[in-house]
């Protein structure tokens, strides 16, 4: 798991702080935005960060850009081609820049003991033709979120453990008269994450197999969705905006307001929640009958990337372990809650009494075991994409979803045959 480090790697971690010569040295960085307002904001937790590090390194300026979500992953690739790449960039996915040669190895900038303490599940899944380019930087996992007061008023007591009783319990919140008895957000926005978390919990492996390869209309995975068009959509039980044209930010908007009796969710929506007084529950997803209870959940990895146009590799290095701390990183993960990406923070986190920390327990006890997206493969952004305009139409009126997914894998085989061409 952990490469070798090169001289260069090795300078920054002999020579500590101050090391980096006479010569003042800019590195910049562009960052997505995590902020759910503007009190919150990323720029402020890199603007704090940065002032920090440049007080301790003189030589050494930070110069940080952040954008929301929306924009971040296309401003660094404009960048990119018109021959401007930022020396750091914290996006959705790395292996194109990776295939193309624009990267550094992870072990050309860590520390050693930076590099080991990522998880393997975490650093494996940065990696592109075995070496690791992405460096994780924020990770999540998905648990069901349900409302306890409108579960209460429609006479359920206990949350969900299997499809069957999530369907049951569906019905009972929509006879009650819930807005939205379980939340499908098969919209653009994040479609891909919610079409992975049921294919997992249906038993399939996600979008590959267990040797990469693209098996997204596997018989499996028809049948799941399958089940969500017949059982849930065509029964009524995913309120009124079709599935299609749900986004995830909408959904979590409307469980924050009490609309939703049950969906999947990340650990941000524990703090949307909580802000409107919301009082819920989380478990495990259910899984389909006669699967096993120990289903996998989804998991979330977003990325660090050191391009290599500038140089710097000492600079980028030495300022990296400092992001990596485990202070730095429980600070950030604390913030904005979201998973810790090193076993240190994780292991603090999990020791730790403070209510927050607790609370995120559920997601850190799911990681370890969570499935990630293929990430390291440069045809999954064309994937996803794909995913994210198509999956919508499975489980619409008329919709088919063998041939959604038989539609979907053809894509996938093209694009990554496409990829090995020129990878």
């Amino acid at each position: 798991m952990i490469a070798v480090v090169s001289a260069t790697g090795m300078t920054a971690v002999l020579g500590g702080c101050g090391t980096t010569g006479s010569s003042d040295v800019t590195l910049r960085l562009v960052a997505a935005d995590y902020g759910d307002s503007a009190a919150n904001g990323s720029q402020k937790y890199w603007d704090k960060l940065a002032k920090a590090y440049e007080a301790r390194h003189p030589g050494v300026k930070i110069e940080v850009t952040v954008y929301s979500w929306n924009d971040v992953d296309r401003k660094v690739k404009d960048m990119v081609g018109a021959g401007h790449a930022p020396d750091l960039a914290q996006i959705g996915s790395y292996a194109d820049y990776a295939a193309a040669g624009k990267l550094y190895e992870a072990g050309d900038l860590l520390s050693i003991p930076v590099q080991a303490d990522f998880p393997a599940q975490l650093a494996e899944a940065g990696q592109w033709k075995h070496a690791q380019y992405g460096i994780p930087f924020a990770a999540s996992t998905r648990v069901l979120f349900y409302n306890k007061t409108l579960f209460a008023q429609a006479g359920i007591t206990t949350p969900p453990t299997t499809w069957d009783e999530l369907a049951a319990d569906a019905k009972a919140l929509k006879a009650d008269g819930v807005k939205y008895p379980y939340a499908l957000p098969l919209g653009p926005e994040e479609a891909q994450a919610e079409t992975m978390q049921w294919l997992l919990s249906g038993g399939g492996s996600g979008y590959t197999d267990d040797t990469g390869t693209y098996t997204i209309d596997s018989a499996q995975n028809v049948d799941t969705f399958t089940w969500l068009k017949d059982e849930l959509v065509g029964k009524g039980l995913t309120g009124p905006v079709a599935p299609g044209n749900l986004n995830r930010a909408t959904a979590f908007a409307a469980f924050a307001d009490g609309q939703v009796g049950m969906l999947n969710g990340h650990p941000t929506l524990i703090r949307q929640a909580e802000k409107k007084g919301v009082k819920f529950g989380t478990v495990p997803m259910p899984a389909r009958a006669g699967q096993s209870d120990s289903t996998a959940s989804l998991g979330v990895a977003d990325w660090m990337a050191a391009f290599r146009q500038n140089g710097h590799a000492e600079q980028v290095g030495e300022f990296l372990d400092y992001v990596y701390s485990e202070k730095n990183v429980l600070a950030f993960s604390r913030e904005y809650g979201l998973l810790p990406v090193t076993t240190s923070a994780s292991r603090a986190m999990t020791d730790s009494p403070r209510a927050q920390d607790k609370q995120l327990r559920p997601f850190l006890e799911q990681l370890p075991t969570s499935e990630l997206y293929p990430a390291g493969k440069t045809s999954w952004a064309a994937v996803s994409a794909g995913v994210k305009e198509q999956i919508g139409t499975a489980v619409s009126p008329a919709g088919n979803p063998a041939g959604v997914l038989g539609r979907l894998q053809v894509e996938a085989a093209t694009a990554e045959s496409r990829a090995a061409g020129t990878g």
